[in-house]
């Protein structure tokens, strides 16, 4: 049999498995090193399986059922999931069959299911092309999604699912000339100055990469660095700054940016994009509550659920049960109180989460200003390019979600609220 499609389906299941089964992180697991041993291609390849059988997974697993008297073990079902999602696409029944009957006749435990893989395979192939695209779009798991309908309504949700399920354009930050870089890669100028691109292929690869003329970055990921404004030569503390592109923005505005993460990590991809872009900004691996100092403007982007990420990474529902949600919103509070601490007098601080759920936005605003008297909301931060007047919140906050924008591949879920001191 032959070993194409093998490496990159192996790879594709053990994520599936790790998320599914081990409550991890996509990125966590290719983080430690899952995918290292494959070609770049094979590479590629598993990460997209993955991350489209996430998407899809109630479908497959609806197309599945019908096939089976009883759920398999993990590994086996995933398998088939992903041989699901494969067939469903169109791709040729021989080679998803073989390759995934061969993964699993290889395996220690489960290789005597390999006439189970075969045959229900065989019949997904015969009859799951038609059902897929009939089926309805998936669905959030009910612990995710029983809150979000509870804070936005039914039919923004369905919307919202709608966007997850279509997956999400590349968006770029401009470091200059907006018009400029968007000509140069062929992309649209969104209303509120991010370039975005429907079909980039190689990131690295595009005009204006390697010369550092922007940086990838979500159009709502975008929206709190505008906000804040930071203007030349002020000082602006950026606190946990990784992945760098809001620090980036901060310092292409002039301003004299300290940026401070507690991963050495990713700050080390903070610093090679800074290079990159040729921006200079004063990088400190720390933890946010051991700071000191006092700063103009303050952009705190606090540790959050991530579930406004959702469009670009569908592992997340899976991975996580909202359990330790609690304790986070715990440390933001904490966190946006000695934030407050370091903020000169009259001083500005946008409070920002990629959360869709207000207990990690508005209502963490609205606590804050009772914790803090002569605290108030800067309402009129949010007069910026492309914001329209419906995302504002009665607290004063901008509160973004995947379905805005829809038509045109929508946006990451934010919340973000720029905070004066007296």
């Amino acid at each position: 049999m032959s070993d194409i499609g093998l490496p990159a389906r192996r790879s594709a299941i053990y994520l599936l498995d790790q998320i599914m089964g081990e409550s991890k992180l996509m990125a966590e697991v290719i983080g430690a090193g899952a995918l290292d041993r494959l070609e770049p291609g094979d590479r590629a390849r598993a990460q997209r399986l993955a991350t489209e059988t996430l998407r899809g997974m109630e479908r497959a697993d609806r197309i599945l059922q019908k096939h089976l008297s009883k759920y398999p073990p993990l590994t086996v079902r995933n398998a088939l999931r992903i041989g699901t999602y494969e067939l469903c696409q169109g791709e040729a029944a021989h080679g998803v069959v073989n390759a995934m009957v061969g993964i699993i006749s290889k395996h220690k435990r489960y290789g005597h299911l390999k006439g189970l893989v075969n045959a229900v395979l065989r019949k997904v192939a015969d009859k799951g092309p038609e059902q897929w695209p009939a089926l309805r779009t998936p669905r959030l798991p009910k612990w995710l999604r029983a809150p979000l309908v509870d804070a936005w309504g039914p039919q923004a949700v369905l919307a919202m699912e709608a966007v997850q399920f279509t997956g999400a354009p590349l968006d770029l930050t401009p470091k200059g000339d907006v018009n400029a870089v968007a000509a140069a890669v062929g992309g649209t100028v969104l209303p509120t100055g991010s370039v975005r691109l429907t079909d980039p292929g190689q990131v690295s690869s595009l005009p204006g990469f390697t010369a550092g003329d922007w940086w990838v970055q979500d159009a709502a990921a975008a929206i709190p660095a505008r906000v804040l404004d930071a203007q030349p030569g002020e000082a602006v503390l950026d606190l946990c700054a990784a992945p760098g592109g809001k620090t980036m923005q901060l310092a292409a505005a002039g301003a004299t940016v300290t940026a401070v993460d507690i991963s050495a990590g990713r700050m080390e991809r903070v610093s090679q994009n800074l290079v990159r872009t040729g921006l200079t900004v004063d990088t400190q691996v720390a933890d946010a509550f051991e700071l000191t100092g006092a700063y103009d403007a303050i952009l705190l982007d606090a540790p959050c659920s991530a579930t406004g990420t959702m469009r670009r990474h569908p592992d997340l529902p899976f991975a996580k049960d909202g359990s330790e949600f609690g304790a986070l919103m715990d440390v933001q509070a904490r966190m946006l109180d000695h934030a407050l601490g370091l903020l000169k007098p009259g001083g500005r601080l946008v409070f920002c989460t990629c959360s869709l759920l207000p207990d990690e936005g508005e209502v963490q605003v609205e606590e804050a200003l009772e914790r803090h008297p002569g605290l108030s909301v800067d309402r009129a931060a949010l007069d910026r390019p492309g914001i329209d007047q419906s995302w504002i919140t009665e607290e004063g906050g901008l509160r973004l979600r995947p379905d805005m924008w829809a038509d045109q591949g929508g946006m990451d879920g934010f919340y973000v609220a720029c905070l004066r001191k007296s």
